[in-house]
């Protein structure tokens, strides 16, 4: 009984000692009985990472399709916002004697300027649809049969099943959904307004937000030249797009009054607006004029001379005095130009079309100065080179 309760208190406080003076293992996963810590597996981690971009990437193009309603509004009033922006700095830095114009007061008159053109955009687009809406279903049945006497050289069976499949199409309901578009499209156009307000509002503060959001100078440098060299490049594609698709549209519809063909305002509108569509925009600008003359006009002599005479407008505008005015700022390649076109027109449909080109500068630019994705960058330019290199950090070159 020697070892009675003190004994017992001594054995326990030992035991107690050493398991506290006992060196703790770290518990590590093992792979196979007896061959240590598991590796990772390389491979489960690319699929992992793989599976993880294809979930990203559905995410994005949900939120895309299902979000354009206030996307596309918002996409159009960041571009107006860029445009007028670049021209408020360059009017600030102006002095006329002891006069200049104050930021505040420039922002003020953009967006009163904006929004009178917008709502004027939106008047002159709702006239022309009226104007449409008048002659449209006289000129659906005469257009069907004119089509139709295009494939005669075929055999009558075949023009007649020709007329026969364009009868089946109902024009008077695709000109009653672009009717039901005006709504729409006003409200659009009130969101756009109301976006590009906020945005100047919030202008003067950009530059503290970049700030506070890389305070390492070095990343803020590189954020502030990728945002410059974004809004150079897409500001010269704009406004040379623009002063290009108006000088065609102007000739267009000279020569669409001189023949004395119908709906010549429509026509050059139609005209200005599809040229800011790459490509495609073009074909299909020269294709109407000749389908409108195909049915005002007897015979095949005014129509050929319509279809080659715009046409010809179009390849050399299109493709001699727009290159000489691009010159080499964007260099983006063609095939994909028609993928941005076809993805973009997929999402956002005829004004995804019109941003394609202006998202896919943003996209190579970004992509040129990130050295992981540079790759993308080399793809999606014409001859594989970079104009806007990624500045190391300190370096103020571009």
């Amino acid at each position: 009984m020697a070892g009675g309760p003190c004994g017992g208190r001594l054995h326990g406080a030992l035991l107690l000692g050493i398991m506290r003076e006992a060196p703790r293992k770290r518990i590590q996963p093992t792979g196979e009985a007896g061959q240590g810590p598991a590796e990772a597996n390389p491979f489960l981690d690319r699929v992992g990472q793989w599976l993880i971009a294809i979930i990203a990437t559905g995410v994005v193009l949900v939120v895309l399709i299902q979000g354009r309603f206030f996307l596309i509004p918002l996409a159009v009033a960041i571009l107006l916002f860029s445009l007028t922006s670049a021209a408020i700095e360059f009017i600030g830095r102006m002095r006329f004697g002891s006069f200049y114009l104050p930021n505040w007061l420039a922002s003020v008159i953009a967006v009163l300027l904006i929004a009178a053109a917008l709502i004027a955009l939106f008047g002159l687009a709702t006239a022309q649809i009226d104007t449409v809406m008048v002659v449209a279903p006289g000129y659906a049945e005469s257009m069907q049969e004119a089509v139709a006497a295009l494939f005669v050289w075929l055999g009558d069976d075949v023009a007649q099943s020709v007329l026969v499949a364009f009868q089946d199409i109902n024009f008077g309901a695709y000109i009653r959904t672009l009717a039901g578009q005006a709504g729409n499209l006003l409200v659009a156009t009130v969101l756009v307004i109301l976006y590009v307000g906020f945005l100047f509002a919030e202008r003067p503060w950009f530059a503290a937000k970049i700030a506070a959001l890389f305070p390492e100078r070095r990343r803020a440098e590189d954020v502030d030249r990728i945002v410059k060299s974004i809004g150079r490049n897409v500001h010269h594609y704009i406004l040379v797009k623009t002063a290009v698709s108006a000088g065609t549209a102007v000739v267009v519809y000279l020569f669409l009054s001189f023949v004395g063909a119908d709906f010549a305002e429509t026509l050059a509108i139609l005209s200005f607006v599809l040229n800011f569509i790459p490509n495609i925009g073009s074909i299909v600008a020269t294709i109407l004029p000749a389908l409108v003359a195909l049915v005002q006009f007897e015979g095949w002599t005014m129509p050929l001379i319509v279809l080659l005479s715009v046409g010809g407008i179009q390849f050399v505008i299109g493709n001699v005095i727009d290159p000489m005015l691009m010159g080499r700022a964007l260099h983006l390649s063609s095939f994909a130009i028609i993928l941005s076109l076809t993805f973009w027109g997929a999402i956002w449909g005829i004004v995804g079309m019109f941003l394609a080109v202006p998202i896919m500068v943003i996209v190579m630019i970004v992509c040129s100065h990130v050295p992981q994705l540079r790759p993308i960058a080399i793809l999606l330019s014409r001859e594989g080179r970079i104009g806007e290199k990624r500045a190391g950090p300190g370096d103020g070159r571009e």
